[in-house]
């Protein structure tokens, strides 16, 4: 795994914070005619989404013009220099419409060794988190304490369930796993979960079909935690699992059986 260097490191702090910010003050102003919907009526992107994104992706280019990127909101180029920014503008749109707090700014580096890092920022809390395998995280630049390991049945699993994708075979893959554990959480933002995982707050991500913008920056912030990570094959879906190491090995087998 590569260690990040300084310079990277304060560029994605600076890059998640720009872009929360700019999203949080677009949303004061009022964004209620800017909304659309992508795939269903859950999945929207607003301005603030559009223009978040525009704004890491011309300091990239500024800074680091060999380097790819991939976001969510369609900005992609090719990297020649094995390196690649994914950028997730605002996760957890629909709780940023509809005023709730758990929403972010989130990026991860990645490279030919996997992440690098991960960065979050929650403008409700005003807190950056970063973090990667080689990277211990922290919040607002302190170190956060190691995560417990925590068996599934003393875990509070958190995921994003779309109804109409919990048929045969998922559903049952889901509830292999969700019937194990001690509580469930459903909140909305991918990256926004793993912050908490990373801070022993919640212990286990489980979730099916995700993109690399809503996995990648909070993984890497569980691993410089000390969690670990997984993708499984269970009815038919790719599962992506974070957390304790102990929650997530037995989810792994649940699904897998």
């Amino acid at each position: 795994m590569t260690v990040p260097s300084e310079h990277d490191v304060r560029l994605a702090t600076e890059l998640v914070r720009g872009a929360g910010s700019l999203a949080a003050k677009m949303r004061s102003e009022g964004i209620g005619d800017s909304i659309e919907t992508k795939t269903s009526v859950s999945d929207l992107v607003t301005a603030a989404d559009k223009a978040a994104e525009t704004a890491i992706v011309e300091r990239l280019t500024a800074e680091h013009p060999g380097d790819g990127i991939l976001g969510e909101e369609g900005s992609a180029r090719e990297s020649s220099t094995g390196r690649v920014w994914t950028i997730d503008p605002v996760d957890g749109t629909y709780n940023f419409v509809r005023g709730l707090d758990w929403w972010c700014s989130a990026l991860a580096l990645t490279d030919s060794t996997g992440i690098v890092l991960g960065a979050v920022y929650s403008p409700a809390e005003d807190a950056v988190y970063i973090g990667g395998p080689e990277l211990p995280t922290t919040r607002n630049g302190v170190r956060l304490d190691a995560m417990p390991d925590t068996p599934l049945a003393h875990a509070c699993l958190t995921t994003y369930l779309h109804p109409s994708r919990l048929r045969h075979p998922v559903g049952e893959a889901y509830v292999r796993v969700a019937s194990q554990a001690a509580s469930i959480r459903i909140l909305g933002s991918g990256s926004m979960d793993l912050t908490a995982i990373a801070q022993g707050r919640l212990h286990l991500f489980c979730q099916h079909s995700v993109p690399d913008w809503d996995r990648l920056p909070g993984a890497a912030l569980v691993l410089g935690a000390g969690g670990t990570t997984a993708q499984v094959e269970a009815g038919g879906v790719l599962w992506s699992l974070a957390g304790a190491p102990t929650a997530v090995a037995e989810a792994v087998e649940a699904l897998a059986s």
